[in-house]
């Protein structure tokens, strides 16, 4: 009996996997969505998200539900499971889950995502989506007119710095290094102007908080280790994301950091595959763009089936 080979398969189950899997379904391709070790992404760990249009606001975990239900709804073929190899260079394409079960495929999606970089530092994991967040654009308006601590010296710092200080916000920057290592540019957004604070030769070790609200954090300085504690209401990461392609490592094009390299919007250097999301966006990492992306890529990857006849 010959193996069945699927026209689709999408790795990942966040926004732009979801969406994805929404939009080829409702075009006849069937897709199989490996939902991977942390379905509906990010979001998951997040709370209440006010910039999703349509929505004035709705909690990061029910957003992916109700995608994941919206999927359902058009007999999307779930997976639960992780890739745990897969190989592109023959076709059909191979995906293994688990280490187990094969899935043979004439078009792939890559929606993995990215992982935030994260302190690992007492009180983080207690806080996170509670005073603690990787993202100033999604959850700066919570902590409008308060003191809020952003860590890290690079341009994703500065930019989540300069955001929250146009909420109004008192911002200290803390970092780990002597200098900035943002571009000239972007650091010339903070230093030498009101409203921001620096702290160098820093990092956070732990952070504290009273009934679930975050209270501030300990800064030890790294070559005194000498420490005291700064009074904040919201504190932001901004120590880099390292996007999740290190199962496809050495099979499509990444960039010096590790996304996936693409042209015409979702396409790799490997045709046939698309890459969707934060694995492929360095730059925005919203929500709303990695869904719109994943709508791109189904829709490339319905356009690629249909041209090469594999529909």
């Amino acid at each position: 009996m010959k193996e069945q080979i699927h026209p689709l398969v999408i790795i990942g189950a966040g926004p732009a996997g979801l969406t994805a899997a929404i939009y080829a379904a409702r075009a006849n391709l069937k897709p199989i969505l490996i939902e991977g070790p942390k379905p509906g992404g990010q979001l998951m760990g997040t709370t209440a998200i006010e910039n999703w249009p349509g929505n004035l606001s709705v909690m990061g975990p029910e957003l992916m539900i109700n995608m994941q239900n919206h999927a359902k709804k058009f007999n999307v073929e779930t997976v639960s499971g992780s890739v745990t190899s897969l190989d592109v260079t023959k076709r059909p394409f191979q995906i293994i889950v688990d280490g187990k079960q094969l899935f043979q495929a004439h078009s792939i999606i890559f929606a993995t995502g990215a992982t935030p970089n994260r302190l690992n530092c007492p009180g983080e994991e207690e806080f996170w989506g509670k005073g603690v967040s990787t993202c100033a654009v999604c959850d700066g308006a919570f902590y409008r007119e308060q003191d809020v601590i952003v860590v890290g010296g690079g341009d994703s710092s500065m930019e989540s710095a300069s955001f929250l200080h146009r909420n109004g916000n008192k911002v200290t920057i803390v970092h780990i290094g002597d200098k900035l290592t943002a571009s000239h540019a972007m650091q010339q957004r903070i230093l030498n102007k009101p409203g921001f604070t620096i702290i160098y030769n820093s990092t956070v070790t732990e952070i504290k908080g009273e009934n679930g609200k975050l209270m501030g954090a300990t800064i030890t300085h790294q070559i005194t280790k000498e420490q005291h504690f700064l009074k904040a209401d919201g504190l932001f990461l901004a120590i880099g994301l390292k996007p999740n392609t290190h199962v496809i490592a050495g099979q499509v094009d990444r960039t010096p950091f590790g996304h996936i390299k693409i042209h015409d919007q979702v396409k790799t250097s490997v045709p046939g595959v698309f890459a969707a999301g934060d694995v492929s966006d360095p730059k925005y990492r919203q929500a709303i763009v990695s869904s719109g992306f994943g709508c791109m890529a189904a829709l490339e990857a319905e356009r690629y089936l249909a041209d090469h006849n594999l529909e």
